[in-house]
């Protein structure tokens, strides 16, 4: 296994990820109010593309930064410490600014040729009905789970079409449509993650063109077309070794978070019973637990990153085993984050049930961060571990 470096880590990468670290303490202090009215605000959102976050991963040639995935993610971690729900809407963003530059040309010049920080939504659920017609398809469908759409003016829609090899195989797809071919259904009234906004997306017999779809799991040239402009090694990294993370990474840095909160907490709280909180061996088991998984999925997710990024580099194809056993690391991190952070719940007493007790709510973003498909840790957990036992591979994505 290769060592990982930081050379990724260039003077303008250092002054992005220092912009983010920043953010924190504002974002804390929104972070409440977020989750009450339900979405990010506008604010947050115009502070974000001020500092230039959201382009980490858009070509060049757009005007974005073109960066290594781990200037991305250290970034979202960041932003995670100080609200969770802002750094999942940022993780989900974020990677489409890369997925755009995957699609065909024309594609990307119709939602950046006029404005370049154009941000797209998105919902990869393959429920939407694709019937071919002339130049492209006549879409519909409803998906749910969109986050930040609100604050965006395209939408990435999945759906299924058969395989271009003839063979009546279908594959996923990812369909390209502006905000005037879909409206936003509210009903995001969940437990946490609440800020997200995460509505359902209603699309009616829309005309998609040809050019503003992308076979997602199709990593040949043929299948990204976009790499004929944007020739540079981070368009060639495959589509779930990127995303993947986007919806966990968030779980790691809110953890980081609520040990910031339980540590200042913990250092002044006296119990109604007259002991410190600092002294209950419950609190100093939470909080040295938590600060070791952390540290541990940090690097894990550094390590993994830097092995995807040797093998785009250098175009070898990584063995099916490695991509699988990242898979699995990645789902398993919100599974190990909310476990660490009940500890820290449980050892806050029964004063730290108040809504007052950030931990209280980092928890429930935990707890709805585990629902996303991607992060359903037994799940991938045993595709990995049939494969390792000689069962074929059956998770199409990998």
């Amino acid at each position: 296994m290769m060592m990982q470096n930081d050379d990724y880590l260039t003077p303008e990468a250092q002054k992005l990820i220092a912009s983010a670290r920043a953010m924190i303490p504002v974002l804390a202090e929104r972070a409440p109010q977020a989750e009450k009215q339900g979405f990010v605000s506008q604010e947050t959102v115009n502070e974000m593309e001020a500092a230039g976050l959201f382009r980490v991963l858009q070509p060049k040639r757009w005007g974005g930064h073109e960066m290594d995935p781990r200037v991305f993610y250290s970034i979202q971690l960041a932003i995670a410490e100080g609200c969770m729900s802002t750094a999942w809407m940022y993780g989900v963003l974020g990677v489409h600014y890369w997925q755009l530059g995957l699609f065909p040309n024309a594609a990307q010049q119709d939602v950046w040729g006029k404005n370049p920080a154009t941000r797209i939504a998105s919902t990869y659920m393959p429920v939407g009905k694709a019937e071919p017609v002339e130049g492209g398809y006549r879409f519909s469908g409803r998906w749910s789970f969109s986050s930040g759409n609100e604050h965006c003016e395209w939408i990435l829609l999945g759906g299924l079409l058969p395989k271009k090899d003839g063979s009546g195989a279908i594959e996923h797809c990812t369909f390209l449509l502006p905000k005037a071919d879909y409206k936003v259904i509210p009903n995001w009234d969940v437990i946490g993650l609440r800020a997200t906004g995460s509505h359902d997306i209603l699309v009616e017999d829309a005309f998609v063109p040809t050019h503003h779809t992308q076979r997602t799991n199709d990593h040949s040239d043929e299948g990204c077309p976009g790499r004929a402009e944007n020739t540079g090694w981070l368009y060639r990294i495959p589509f779930t070794q990127v995303f993947q993370r986007a919806v966990s990474t968030a779980c790691i840095g809110a953890t980081d978070g609520a040990i910031a909160s339980f540590r200042q907490r913990a250092a002044s709280h006296i119990g109604k019973h007259g002991t410190k909180t600092a002294e209950d061996v419950n609190a100093q088991f939470a909080v040295s637990e938590a600060m070791i998984a952390t540290d541990q999925l940090k690097l894990v997710l550094f390590r993994n990153f830097a092995r995807i990024v040797h093998c785009a580099k250098t175009n070898e194809k990584m063995p099916v085993e490695e991509r699988l056993m990242q898979r699995a690391q990645a789902s398993q991190v919100p599974k190990l984050c909310t476990q660490r952070v009940d500890e820290m719940l449980r050892a806050c007493g029964a004063s730290g049930a108040h809504k007052s007790n950030p931990v209280e709510r980092i928890y429930r973003d935990l707890l709805t961060s585990r629902g996303h498909i991607a992060n359903n840790a037994d799940a991938y957990s045993r595709s990995h571990g049939g494969v390792m036992l000689g069962l074929p591979n059956m998770d199409p994505f990998v």
